[in-house]
């Protein structure tokens, strides 16, 4: 029985990063087996020597998976950014490492998941996986009917393609200035871009769920751990 794994499937998993990333990495000449320049299409087993920028890659690797309550104010980088705190700042030491699976903007809030785990957090913000992402939504003004037909059946022109996703009145409210928006892209300030757009200005933007991920009850600036069969259910 072969018991041997690509090479950039055991990179992704140990190093938090994507296969693609992986990938490069071998490419660029930074991964070494058994002391000898690593090539891509490479299957390793637990008796090969993975060596990434000469320190040595250990076979065993436990994941982890965070969920947190990002506050409005902090930045996902790992070094903030002018006066903008990064949320690492608000995270246990032992949770340093991780990586933010997507972003949320500086002045955006709630959930962000981070972990160890490429291959989940590829799976998680790549396109073709078409995970949904729901926001909580406030304008600055009365959002008028036609404008939110624009947006949810017809789409928006940007400067990186049109935008469209589904934009639906917050009943928790009386009023056009709450709304809850779906939807399965990430690019760079998207739901902000789009309302501009068309005249308005997002007063804040709440993200509440991301794939089958939900905020819950989770307070500001606090993080849990995803148990790992829920995590496994996932992949099933």
């Amino acid at each position: 029985m072969d018991n041997k794994i690509r090479l950039n499937k055991y990179l992704a998993e140990r190093l938090g990063v994507s296969r693609r990333e992986a990938d490069d990495l071998i490419a660029s000449g930074e991964v070494s087996v058994n002391n000898h320049p690593a090539v891509l299409g490479a299957r390793i087993d637990k008796n090969d020597k993975v060596c990434y920028n000469n320190k040595i890659v250990e076979f065993k690797n436990e994941f982890l998976y965070l969920a947190m309550n990002k506050p409005k104010g902090y930045v996902c980088s790992r070094r903030a950014q002018g006066d903008a705190p990064t949320l690492y700042d608000l995270l246990p030491k032992d949770y340093s490492k991780l990586k933010t699976v997507g972003r949320l903007d500086k002045d955006s809030s709630g959930l962000i998941l981070l972990t160890n785990d490429g291959d989940f957090a590829f799976e998680m913000t790549h396109p073709k996986f078409h995970k949904e992402k729901i926001y909580k939504v406030e304008l600055d003004r009365d959002l008028t009917p036609l404008h939110q037909q624009m947006i949810s059946d017809f789409g928006i022109d940007l400067d990186d393609g049109k935008s469209k996703f589904a934009v639906i009145r917050d009943e928790e409210f009386n009023d056009r200035k709450h709304f809850t928006v779906v939807l399965s892209e990430g690019r760079n300030r998207q739901i902000r871009r789009t309302f501009i757009a068309v005249g308005y200005r997002v007063m804040s933007l709440h993200r509440v769920q991301f794939g089958p991920f939900a905020l819950n009850n989770l307070e500001p600036g606090k993080t849990e751990i995803i148990p790992e069969s829920t995590i496994q259910k996932l992949k099933r």
